[in-house]
């Protein structure tokens, strides 16, 4: 018993015992501060992931809108609402 009190009252084992308390707890870059910004971190890689996908597949359409022309004029039906003379476009809203 007295040895385990002689090892508490060691002035390292106490400075050790503080820093360790204070990184995990008090510092600005405490534990829970850590834990949450890897959190973050894992979510911005997500977030890259999926806009890297997004920018290959808006690529792909780039490309297909530039050497297809039934795919540019399919577009320019669809989001401009273009049409040949006498035709008549319905536009149907989905809610």
């Amino acid at each position: 018993m007295k040895k385990i009190i002689k090892i508490i009252t060691n002035k390292y084992f106490i400075s050790l015992f503080v820093f360790i308390i204070w990184t995990l707890f008090f510092d600005q870059n405490d534990f829970m501060t850590i834990r949450e910004r890897q959190k973050e971190l894992d979510a911005v890689k997500g977030n890259i992931a999926f806009l890297n996908k997004e920018i290959v597949r808006m690529n792909n359409e780039v490309y297909e809108l530039e050497n297809n022309p039934d795919k540019l004029e399919k577009y320019a039906r669809e989001t401009f609402r273009i049409k040949h003379a006498g035709e008549d476009v319905y536009v149907i809203d989905k809610k």
